[in-house]
């Protein structure tokens, strides 16, 4: 696993999968926060198509034409694996699999692929506790 402080330290630009435009979801939460805290959010929801905490939504991660430092998901664990296969076909530096989501495939292929893998745990409140 990687080491969390380096990793947000060093990050710019998170791709959030599966961010809803609603404030009381967690996923906006979260987003919001860390946009707040300086970090570029970029929406990845297909179903949006009006933009989110003021940046436009991409359908997926193929979508961003710029690099991307973070991949930061909320989707169920099943649904985890493409997410991730998109991530490393973009050329993301990490992924994140938001708290109570764990897919083991997953992160194994993410880290045979040299990402930097965070699972089961809230960037929001990583970064809190930085």
């Amino acid at each position: 696993m990687s080491d969390i402080k380096q990793l947000l330290s060093n990050a710019k630009t998170i791709a959030v999968v599966g961010l809803s435009n609603k404030p009381d979801r967690a996923s906006y939460g979260v987003a919001e926060y860390m946009q707040r805290a300086g970090y570029r959010i970029i929406p990845v929801n297909p179903v949006l198509t009006e933009p989110v905490l003021g940046e436009q939504p991409v359908a997926s991660l193929s979508d961003i034409k710029e690099p991307i430092d973070i991949v930061d998901i909320f989707r169920r664990a099943e649904d985890v694996p493409p997410v991730v296969e998109e991530a490393i076909a973009v050329g993301a530096k990490a992924v994140w699999m938001q708290l109570g989501i764990v897919n083991q495939e997953a992160a194994a292929a993410a880290e045979a692929a040299g990402l930097e893998v965070v699972m089961d745990k809230c960037i929001k409140v990583e970064h809190m506790q930085q």
